[in-house]
C-alpha cells in the first residue's frame, strides 16, 4: 500500500498546510508549474518525491524533472504530465500515447479544474489536482490523498486549502 499525496500548479507558492496534510503520505507526486525550483526542493526534501515540469517552468526546473513521467507504482501504470487534458478531451500530443498503451492511471494539472473521473473507454482513471498556488482564475486552492493498494486505487481525498 501506497500513500499518494498529488498537488499540481503552485506557481511560487507552498501553503505550509500542505506538509500536514501530505504528513501520512508515503510519497508526493506534483504534476507541474511548480514555479521556482525551492518548491521542488522543499517537497523532495520532505517526502520520496516525483514530479514533471509545466509550462512557466524555467529551465532549472526542466533540467531536474521531466515533461512526461511514466512509472509503475504497486503494479499501477501510471503517467503524468502537465498538460494533458481529460476524457475524452485529452490533448492532440497525448491522446495518441494514451490510446496506443493507455495506464491505469493518468495524472495531469494545467487546467487550475480539481478533476477525479474514470475513462470508461481507455479503462482509465484520470485525476487532476486542481491548483495549490495562489496565481490563476480558480477559487479555491486544492490538493488530493489517495492510495495505491495492489492494482487498485482507493480512499481518494479532496482538500481544500482555502481561497486563493
Amino acid at each position: 500500500m501506497t500513500r499518494i499525496g498529488l498537488i499540481s500548479d503552485t506557481h511560487n507558492y507552498l501553503d505550509e498546510a500542505v506538509f500536514r496534510h501530505f504528513e501520512n503520505c508515503d510519497e508526493i507526486w506534483h504534476a507541474g508549474d511548480f514555479g521556482t525550483v525551492d518548491i521542488a526542493n522543499r517537497l523532495k526534501a520532505f517526502k520520496p518525491f516525483r514530479g514533471v515540469y509545466g509550462n512557466i517552468d524555467e529551465a532549472d526546473i526542466r533540467n531536474e524533472y521531466p515533461e512526461k513521467l511514466r512509472f509503475t507504482c504497486e503494479g499501477v501504470d501510471v503517467y503524468i504530465v502537465h498538460i494533458g487534458g481529460y476524457p475524452p478531451k485529452y490533448t492532440p500530443a497525448i491522446k495518441p500515447e494514451l490510446v496506443a498503451a493507455p495506464p491505469k492511471l493518468f495524472i495531469s494539472g494545467h487546467s487550475h479544474i480539481l478533476k477525479v473521473m474514470f475513462d470508461d473507454k481507455l479503462q482509465c482513471l484520470h485525476m487532476n489536482p486542481g491548483a495549490a498556488g495562489k496565481s490563476g482564475w480558480h477559487k479555491v486552492r486544492t490538493l488530493i490523498r489517495f492510495v495505491i493498494d495492489g492494482p487498485g486505487m482507493k480512499n481518494c481525498e479532496v482538500i481544500e486549502l482555502g481561497p486563493r
